[in-house]
């Protein structure tokens, strides 16, 4: 499988079968002489590997990065980087240990590399969602995008199939958003939907053979270009949804997308069924709520909020708390029609037309 480098935004971005153990070139160019590594204790080995492969350029390892990116972790790695003398960041891993690597870079400035090994495409946006004190918030600063991205399908063959499901549903998020976000353009249109096609085709070959690395490859720039259009333009109601679930309540990330997905789009479909046609387009049907929740059901995503563990009697206070400081979004946004999407959703019922 040949490897391809592109570039956006000023970073360097390859795909390519075995790109992690090019990472001391990389380095190299970055002029770093000692990388911190970052992983969650689930990927611990995973990291310890890398670290291997970077030998004596390797200051140590971190591997406590944890959901939300709370700043108290981050506080502990910051302090952890500046012992070692670390000089720049190694990021393994998805969603939570690309946010700790950015969450270090916004405090330190350090130069980050990204080796993903999930589909959340957090590695292509200057973007940093960080939780305290039970509330998540967002930034946008040029200091947290990584310098460096090495997308290596080997990495995401191993990844299971709910997981696989959950990450790439996440990332498809970004691209239905994008479509009607209000600073769009033809370049990030263009990208939503290239990214929206690539898990079409891809995701469900994944399904089938995990292992199929043609396939995953597919998938991961249709992540880079999820992720890179969430850089490039405002998120609305989904994302806004999203980080009240998952801030307050402690929600898992990528299945929190994975369901509220459909019923935010097909909320927003009311107001601008135009724009969103394309999910149409590439999932089939004429509703791209529907058409969202047909695809996730297939892929086996899971559909509701309730097996999550959040309580019917939370929906009200998530309901309160979404409607404070909203996002700008196409279609005005109410409280009963925000209860009723998020009834929907916590009960797993097909999205309301």
């Amino acid at each position: 499988m040949a490897s391809s480098t592109t570039s956006i935004n000023g970073q360097k971005v390859r795909f390519g079968q075995g790109l992690r153990n090019d990472i001391c070139a990389e380095l190299s160019e970055l002029g770093s002489a000692k990388a911190l590594v970052l992983s969650t204790p689930q990927q611990v080995d995973m990291a310890m590997e890398l670290a291997t492969t970077i030998g004596d350029r390797a200051a140590g390892v971190f591997t406590r990065a944890t959901m939300h990116t709370p700043v108290d972790v981050t506080e502990e790695a910051v302090e952890h980087a500046q012992s070692v003398q670390a000089d720049s960041i190694v990021s393994i891993g998805g969603g939570s240990t690309i946010g700790l690597g950015k969450a270090i870079a916004l405090r330190t400035g350090l130069p980050q590399i990204a080796v993903p090994t999930t589909y959340a495409g957090s590695e292509a946006t200057p973007i940093l969602g960080q939780t305290e004190g039970g509330i998540k918030t967002t930034l946008t600063d040029p200091k947290v995008l990584p310098r460096v991205i090495l997308y290596d399908p080997e990495l995401v063959a191993s990844l299971p199939p709910a997981m696989t499901v959950t990450s790439a549903l996440n990332a498809m998020a970004h691209a239905a958003e994008a479509l009607y976000a209000k600073d769009r353009t033809e370049q990030t249109t263009e990208l939503a939907i290239d990214g929206l096609k690539a898990f079409a085709t891809g995701l469900p070959k994944v399904i089938e053979q995990p292992g199929d690395l043609t396939a995953r490859a597919e998938t991961q720039k249709g992540a880079w270009a999820c992720g890179t259009v969430l850089g490039l333009v405002g998120m609305a109601l989904h994302h806004k949804l999203c980080h009240t679930l998952g801030g307050s309540f402690n929600l898992p990330h990528a299945e929190t997308h994975a369901i509220v997905l459909p019923h935010a789009i097909a909320y927003n479909a009311q107001d601008v069924p135009e724009l969103l046609a394309p999910i149409s387009k590439v999932l089939g049907g004429t509703n791209p709520g529907q058409a969202l929740w047909s695809f996730a059901e297939q892929m086996g995503a899971p559909m509701a909020l309730k097996d999550l563990g959040l309580a019917e009697a939370d929906l009200d206070r998530a309901t309160e708390i979404a409607l404070k400081n909203p996002y700008w979004n196409p279609r005005p946004i109410t409280a009963d029609g925000l209860r009723v999407l998020l009834q929907n959703a916590w009960a797993g019922n097909a999205p309301s037309d």
